[in-house]
């Protein structure tokens, strides 16, 4: 990221989320939110003249959820609006008709048609879509959150009809996707999925649950992520930690997977860590009938949680900038002109300083903080160790993480 990023990632993570309005143009400015305030290694822009920003037109497409989800769309969506708003560049959004690969492809392509050049995705699902769009569109940039090299593989290997071994290690991404007009950000969703777990513990939590959306990469590096931050706490108290573990096998809560939450806090669960967009409605809908606690994600959810289901019942977040990757690039490629340093990478984004504040993952200031348990200055001393080092997380997501305090009962797909 450019030296922008100093001072546009000074303002508040915390996200004030707000349902966005039926129509498809933007009308609604987006709240401000924190972001990290460290600058990343700059690298040189080609030396030619940066094109105007009333040369772009962003446009934002969705995936499985819609503008309104109170989570990963709605998040980046905001960040879009906003960027557009301070930059008088026009922006707009897009709802796939079907809910897959080519849907996705059909709203890309509208927007291209309605002279829309630079496409924001947000959600691994986009992989396919960037399969087969790229080459068709050189001239459009495209900037997507959450897609990986296996992502982006998977759906390559998958257009010319091969078969794909899930091990991108072993593939040659650009033998099957055009990257020269692709921008992918993902996230060190372990570490912030870490933070989450330690506080839920140091706080007093010992009955603790897992519900996470589909068993997609992201949500398993939060998971298992949340497993070793719970584990290391436990080690530290002495205690020994009980803990259900399982994926809903969608984004988006129903009826049954609420039944299955009033079991799981019936039988005790003081906590869940809802980590999949919507799905967070089926554990806060079963918490509220017995005074249980919430784990939001992606964003601060506490306004969401708490307005909606009870006050007090949201614990912390394990947060991801969406917000900042999205304001910070489209300003430094629409504005600054710095596409050259984008094109064709995947980036990871996690801690880049010490400062709890100043990171593209995080817990947030609304945390329930208890002096004697778990406060601000516990949290900075933890940010610290896992920035310096001395505090390793593990990003494996190929086995269930080893742990010696915490006894998880794996439950797989809930569906």
């Amino acid at each position: 990221m450019k030296k922008i990023l100093a001072l546009l990632l000074v303002l508040a993570m915390s996200l004030s989320l707000v349902a966005c309005g039926s129509s498809n143009t933007a009308e609604t400015k987006a709240p401000e939110t924190q972001a990290p305030a460290a600058e990343t290694p700059e690298t040189e822009a080609p030396a030619t003249e940066a094109p105007a920003a009333s040369e772009y037109k962003v446009a934002m497409v969705t995936d499985y959820g819609d503008i309104t989800d109170q989570s990963f769309n709605q998040t980046t969506w905001e960040a879009v609006v906003a960027f557009g708003e301070d930059n008088g560049v026009e922006t707009k959004y897009y709802k796939p008709t079907t809910n897959d690969t080519a849907g996705r492809v059909a709203s890309v392509e509208l927007a291209i048609a309605e002279g829309y050049n630079v496409i924001v995705m947000p959600g691994y699902a986009f992989g396919g879509t960037i399969a087969e769009v790229s080459a068709s569109y050189p001239e459009v940039k495209f900037i997507v959150l959450d897609v990986s090299k296996g992502d982006l593989l998977e759906g390559g290997v998958a257009l010319k009809g091969e078969s794909y071994d899930y091990n991108p290690d072993n593939w040659n991404l650009e033998d099957y996707v055009y990257m020269d007009n692709v921008y992918c950000a993902i996230y060190q969703e372990e570490l912030c999925g870490y933070m989450a777990g330690y506080a839920a513990v140091k706080l007093g939590y010992t009955k603790l649950g897992f519900l996470g959306g589909m068993a997609v990469p992201a949500v398993i590096r939060y998971g298992y992520g949340y497993v070793q931050g719970v584990d290391a706490a436990a080690k530290e108290l002495g205690i020994t930690v009980d803990m259900k573990y399982a994926y809903g096998n969608q984004f988006y809560g129903d009826a049954d997977i609420t039944a299955v939450m009033d079991t799981w806090y019936a039988d005790g669960t003081e906590v869940v860590f809802a980590c999949g967009g919507g799905i967070y409605t089926s554990a806060a809908e079963a918490a509220k009938k017995v005074g249980g606690k919430v784990i939001g994600v992606d964003t601060d959810q506490k306004g969401i949680i708490d307005g909606g289901y009870g006050e007090g019942m949201t614990v912390t977040s394990a947060m991801k900038g969406l917000y900042p990757t999205t304001v910070d690039t489209l300003t430094d490629v629409v504005v600054n002109g710095n596409w050259a340093n984008y094109a064709g990478k995947i980036e990871s984004l996690g801690l880049v300083s010490a400062d709890p504040s100043a990171n593209y993952v995080q817990i947030p200031e609304t945390t329930q903080y208890e002096d004697g348990k778990f406060t601000a200055d516990d949290y900075a001393a933890l940010v610290k160790g896992m920035f310096e080092g001395t505090i390793v997380v593990s990003n494996d997501i190929s086995a269930e993480p080893a742990v010696t305090n915490v006894n998880v009962t794996w439950l797989g797909n809930l569906k």
